[in-house]
């Protein structure tokens, strides 16, 4: 438990085959997954600049910790690219939910906290701050209030009563 952030809700990995990453992580017996090939951003910004973002993710739990996996599907600036330029992959980031975002990401910003990159997705914020000193060390903070919280609700349940059936599910 951070005192600052709260619970870690999610663990984010960045891949080069978003495909083969949920097949392995089916092979362990983890799903199903909820695949959005191609994700519409409201808007993305890297290091205070506008990007063009294009990625690929896939959303499963494990119990209560959700794993997120994404794969950048052009050459604009992000963490993500960073990552994968630096020669990692696999864990880059843990995720904090918060249904305040606002309060969360403005005591963030108090603390020194600075932003790597930000964006919305379907309205839910997220900020992923500059925390990186060993790869996988990224804070990301997201809001879940509204639509994206109870997707991530219905995704923990079906989790819990998954039968192995049906591990990937294409949205979009």
């Amino acid at each position: 438990m951070s005192r600052i952030f709260g619970r870690i809700a999610q663990i984010g990995y960045v891949v080069r085959d978003i495909e083969a990453s949920m097949e392995h992580w089916v092979a362990q017996g983890v799903g199903p997954w909820f695949y959005l090939e191609r994700c519409e951003l409201d808007h993305f910004r890297y290091r205070g600049a506008d990007s063009a973002l294009e990625m690929s993710a896939a959303v499963a739990n494990s119990g209560d910790i959700q794993i997120e996996l994404i794969q950048q599907r052009n050459d604009a600036p992000s963490l993500y690219k960073d990552f994968l330029d630096a020669g990692h992959e696999g864990a880059q980031h843990v995720a904090y939910w918060t249904k305040d975002y606002q309060e969360l990401y403005d005591r963030a910003l108090a603390l020194g906290y600075t932003v790597g990159q930000e964006g919305s997705i379907g309205g839910g914020r997220f900020a992923y701050l500059d925390t990186e000193k060993d790869p996988g060390t990224v804070i990301e903070i997201s809001d879940i209030g509204g639509t994206k919280g109870e997707l991530f609700k219905a995704v923990r349940d079906m989790a819990a009563d998954w039968d192995g059936s049906t591990p990937i599910h294409r949205l979009g």
